[in-house]
């Protein structure tokens, strides 16, 4: 793990220039507080200043190196890293091998599961043009192409995307018809990666070469100081090698080389990103509850779980930008907190589109939901507005609405979904973005991460480490290996 740079003292670093408080994340459970007693409230409010503590303390420990066996894993360098790499010139030769990479290829591959890719998609679903593949070179600004894979077994995908890559990549020489992979694991012993890093090395290297320049520039690995996938590397002679930090789960890495990497080769402003995530890290430390969207956060949604059962937590997009950010949220909550027969079951919607398949459930189906809106204030293009059109033609009689824009209409169907909610005394919550840039999402991602191990910490659970997991992926490897 980086150490923290000189200058900073425990839990007092140098705090960077912050945002102005109206482009923040905004944080407002006050209609579900109407379900919450305030004597709950009140009490909670020293046990959560000790979670607080508690997970502020963790990164001290993890420098210290001196960790008790109760406290393994931890993994707590996610809090302190986009503050450190601001600061350190690294970020700067990371920013630099993603622009040769960018300019050398048309196509990218990025190979990785669970963590090692989910952030990434965020962040590219989030930040980029909806039909960035379909764009050509010049509308992408010069930024490849991307494609994901070996995140499943699925032999049809991989088949796909090979016979894609035969079909329009034939000369090597054309920029056009180049590309590239980066792969990504802390051990390379993950089957689903390993497998799909074999299968694409074996034809980038048939495309340009075993033994050319190209077969080993175009390859950039991401990956632990130690392991399978960094010997390998070693021995191929990769040129661009970038670590997953020690001290970071995967699950907590996506603002680290392993998020950060592919998406400065996509153009997406990864300083931003950082930025936003050491001022809601600044937040967290120093502001009280009423003012802080991490401690709020946490103490709505176990409150309602511990005193309501409401133990379904549905994190409700309003828009499709975001819904890889939920599937991100729904791995880092269930791999953090479901554990000891604890821990929320997540859900991600996307509305309006959800609200035409999960929206009776959730307006009278069970009451073990608690649903956190995140909300766009301003849309990142222009209104789209409704057209007049003659009146022979106004069947569906939306000429009175003429002239009004999507965004008037998204307003309407969350404002009337929210109400129909409070009515029937349905909690909900909402985390406004003012808009979605690369700062703001660097604020909800590390929100949404120190709130999952505040949380941890307060109903006495180890929000790291994937035990479950690593159960399958050892019954997995027998199978296989001795059959």
């Amino acid at each position: 793990m980086l150490r923290p740079p000189n200058g900073s003292h425990g839990n007092q670093p140098i705090r960077l220039k912050t945002k102005e408080l109206m482009e923040s994340l905004r944080y407002d459970p006050s209609a579900a507080r109407v379900l919450i007693d305030d004597a709950d409230w009140d009490t909670l409010a020293e046990p959560l200043q000790t979670a607080r503590q508690q997970t502020l303390d963790d990164v001290c420990l993890m420098q210290s190196g001196d960790i008790p066996d109760e406290k393994q894993p931890l993994d707590a360098g996610f809090i302190e890293y986009p503050r450190t790499l601001l600061e350190s010139g690294q970020l700067a030769a990371l920013a630099g091998s993603a622009e040769r990479l960018r300019s050398q290829v048309d196509r990218l591959l990025v190979l990785g599961i669970g963590g090692s890719y989910m952030g990434l998609r965020a962040l590219f679903e989030g930040l980029c043009d909806p039909f960035h593949n379909e764009l050509s070179r010049d509308e992408r600004r010069g930024v490849p192409r991307l494609y994901f894979e070996g995140n499943n077994l699925d032999n049809d995908t991989v088949s796909a995307l090979l016979q894609l890559l035969q079909r329009h990549c034939s000369d090597p020489e054309d920029l056009l018809q180049r590309w590239g992979i980066v792969v990504i694991s802390k051990s390379g012993g993950t089957l689903e990666t390993a497998a799909a890093f074999r299968l694409f090395r074996q034809a980038l290297e048939t495309y340009y070469g075993a033994d050319s320049p190209r077969s080993t520039q175009l390859v950039v690995p991401i990956t632990g100081e130690e392991g399978k996938l960094r010997s390998f590397s070693n021995e191929r002679g990769y040129p661009d090698v970038f670590p997953v930090p020690d001290g970071i789960g995967g699950r907590f890495s996506v603002l680290t080389p392993v998020g950060l990497y592919p998406a400065a080769a996509l153009g997406i402003d990864v300083r931003e990103l950082l930025r936003g995530a050491v001022d809601m890290t600044d937040q967290f430390r120093s502001q009280p509850r009423g003012k802080n969207p991490v401690l709020d956060y946490v103490a709505t949604c176990h409150l309602l779980e511990r005193e309501r059962g409401m133990n379904i937590r549905v994190l409700s997009t309003w828009g499709n930008r975001l819904e890889a950010v939920g599937l991100w949220y729904d791995q880092l909550l269930s791999e953090s907190l479901g554990k000891q027969e604890q821990g929320a079951t997540p859900i991600t919607g996307v509305n309006t589109r959800d609200l035409h398949s999960r929206g009776q459930q959730h307006q009278q189906g069970a009451r073990d939901k608690l649903i956190t809106n995140v909300i766009i204030d301003k849309p990142a293009t222009d209104s789209v507005t409704l057209p007049q059109v003659p009146e022979s033609l106004d069947q569906d009689g939306l000429n009175q609405l003429a002239g009004r824009g999507m965004p008037d209409l998204l307003r309407a169907a969350f404002e009337g979904t929210n109400k129909a909610y409070a009515d029937d005394r349905r909690p909900t919550a909402d985390i406004r973005l003012p808009e979605l840039n690369a700062y703001c999402l660097g604020q909800l991602l590390q929100m949404l991460m120190l709130a999952t191990v505040v949380e941890g910490r307060l109903i006495g659970i180890n929000p790291y480490g994937q035990p479950g997991v690593e159960d399958y992926k050892r019954n997995m490897s027998e199978i296989l290996f001795q059959s």
